[in-house]
């Protein structure tokens, strides 16, 4: 690491922006399901109060020269995966699909993203990955248990997230080549509200309480503040050693899950977890190589 970087500061940047997610997951969770608010509108109000409290934060980056783009067609592919990722998320949280099951299958996106630079990218995956990829999928399928009388089709909606959301991260790649990450998040934030706005106006119904809108308004600040914390993380410290820190994630959204609805995991999330875990740290090490 070079003397510019902040291992430790990365570190709590990370945590800080997991547990922020993690109280957005919550909080989007028990707003769609106990209240009974679309999930089209949760994203369209989340996100639109997240824009509005990072824009300083837009502006500060240099707005005007971010928006200098030769791309226009991939932002908007890529924005639209990221898009569809949120929206079969938050409709998996309204179902609802219990947080810890849907975060721990979350959590196979870097495997779907490892299948797509092999497919797509043409890079060499090499066995060693695509092995360490079919063992993160076994934990999947423990987690998912298809074969138990208890599955519903709905818990593969996080799996259906984790997909497009795999896309959008091979997208950034792709561009990361010719844009500067500065371009990529602007207009990643500016093009999610026109399309959450489209997708919530056929379901349009505003939150009939205050307590609606506060725990929307408390969530959106949660989102611009998660977003900008990954950007410092990452700022601080190389990926390879800030993405480790992202797996917080698991339990702390399985302690917020506990605490809001009393859900309580069973011993096979633990199993299947662990070798998604272990697998997206190996395709991790091996990439950073």
């Amino acid at each position: 690491m070079t003397h510019k970087q902040n291992p430790i500061a990365a570190a709590l940047w990370m945590l800080s922006a997991g547990t922020a997610f993690a109280l957005v997951n919550s909080l989007t969770q028990y707003v769609s399901f106990k209240l009974g608010l679309p999930s089209t509108m949760v994203a369209f109000i989340q996100y639109a109060i997240a824009l509005i409290f990072i824009f300083p934060w837009l502006l500060h980056m240099g707005l005007s020269q971010s928006l200098k783009t030769k791309q226009i067609g991939w932002h908007i592919l890529r924005v639209s995966l990221a898009v569809v990722g949120i929206q079969l998320w938050l409709w998996a949280l309204a179902y609802p699909v219990p947080i810890w099951q849907g975060i721990a299958l979350l959590m196979i996106s870097p495997l779907f993203a490892t299948i797509g630079s092999g497919l797509l990218l043409k890079e060499n995956v090499g066995m060693a990955r695509w092995a360490a990829t079919l063992t993160g999928f076994i934990g999947a399928m423990i987690i998912l248990a298809p074969w138990n009388e208890q599955f519903k089709l709905a818990t593969l909606l996080p799996v259906g997230a984790a997909f497009f959301w795999a896309g959008y991260s091979l997208m950034v790649k792709k561009q990361s080549s010719t844009e500067s990450p500065a371009t990529i998040v602007v207009y990643l934030l500016l093009l999610i509200a026109p399309y959450n706005l489209m997708l919530a106006l056929p379901d349009w119904q505003l939150p009939a309480t205050a307590t609606s809108w506060l725990l929307l308004a408390f969530a959106g600040i949660l989102t611009a503040f998660g977003q900008w914390g990954i950007a410092k993380a990452y700022a601080a410290a190389d990926a390879s050693f800030v993405q480790p820190f992202d797996h917080a994630k698991l339990p702390l959204n399985v302690l917020f899950g506990f605490l809001v609805f009393g859900w309580v995991p069973p011993g096979q999330l633990w199993l299947g977890a662990a070798l998604i875990i272990g697998a997206v740290i190996f395709i991790t090490h091996r990439e950073r190589h």
